[in-house]
C-alpha cells in the first residue's frame, strides 16, 4: 500500500538548494501542466473516476486537488517573497477534494488554471536571487517554518508524486 500511496517515495528536504537544483526543480514545477495533460487527455469520466488505490483520490480528484494545493502554494511564495516571515494559511485539503468541484466538475477547467499559474510561478522563480530561497513563511499546521528553497523542492515533488499516481494506476489498468 506505501507503493501505492508513495510511488516515488517520500518528499526527501534537500540539505541545500544549488542553483543547478533550483534550476532542475523549477523545470519540474514549469512543465508539470504539460505533462499531467498529456497523461489524462484521453481519460474517459469512468477512467477520471477510478481512485488511484484504495480508498484513496480519484484521478479527477487528484487534478483537481493539484489546481488547489499549486494555488496555494504560489500565493505562499508570493506573500514569502514581499513579507517577513508570513504566517500562511493552511487549508483542510481533504475536505476540499470532496467538494463538488473536485468530484464532478470536469478536469479541463484546472487543467487551464494549472497552465497559466505554472507559467507565473515559473517566472516568479526564476527572478528570484538565491538568498530569496531562505527567506521562509510559517505553517502553523505544521508548527514549523518553511524555507522557500525547502517548498520549492516539496511543490517539484508533489508534482511528479501526483502524477506518478496517476500513471502507475494507467500502467496497472494497461490504459495507454
Amino acid at each position: 500500500m506505501t507503493h501505492l500511496q508513495y510511488p516515488i517515495g517520500k518528499f526527501i528536504k534537500p540539505g541545500q538548494v544549488s542553483s543547478q537544483l533550483l534550476d532542475k526543480l523549477i523545470v519540474t514545477i514549469e512543465t508539470f501542466p504539460d505533462r499531467l495533460k498529456k497523461e489524462v487527455a484521453h481519460l474517459n469520466d469512468s477512467q477520471l473516476d477510478t481512485p488511484y488505490r484504495p480508498e484513496g483520490w480519484t484521478i479527477r480528484q487528484v487534478i483537481h486537488h493539484c489546481c488547489d494545493s499549486h494555488m496555494n502554494g504560489f500565493i505562499r511564495h508570493k506573500l514569502t517573497l514581499v513579507e517577513h516571515k508570513p504566517t500562511i494559511k493552511p487549508y483542510p485539503e481533504a475536505l476540499f477534494a470532496e467538494l463538488t468541484d473536485s468530484v464532478a466538475m470536469p478536469i479541463e477547467p484546472a487543467l487551464q488554471l494549472l497552465e497559466g499559474l505554472h507559467k507565473k510561478w515559473a517566472v516568479l522563480m526564476k527572478s528570484m536571487k538565491m538568498e530569496d530561497l531562505k527567506r521562509i513563511y510559517i505553517h502553523p499546521e505544521h508548527g514549523r517554518e518553511f524555507e522557500l528553497g525547502e517548498s520549492i523542492a516539496l511543490y517539484a515533488w508533489h508534482s511528479d508524486h501526483h502524477l506518478a499516481h496517476i500513471t502507475s494506476l494507467k500502467k496497472s489498468k494497461d490504459w495507454s
